[in-house]
């Protein structure tokens, strides 16, 4: 098992981790299988987004400033 840690910059933040994970099955010579991403912080998640329209990212992060302001 390889675990990858990733760490924010800002209080709301989405981070692009394809290229590790690419990365991280390429080193460990996976042919076939599953790759699990975890995320076992309480105000932290996991989206997938092919990243084919770049207003997704904006409408997610804004949906969440509005859902859960920050005051």
């Amino acid at each position: 098992m390889k675990e990858l840690h990733i760490s924010s910059q800002r209080r709301n933040q989405m981070i692009d981790i394809t290229d590790q994970v690419q990365q991280t099955v390429i080193e460990e010579k996976i042919i076939d299988g599953f790759v699990i991403v975890y995320v076992p912080h309480t105000t932290a998640g996991v989206t997938i987004n092919e990243g084919a329209d770049p207003d997704v990212q904006q409408d997610i992060m804004e949906t969440l400033g509005k859902l859960i302001p920050e005051n």
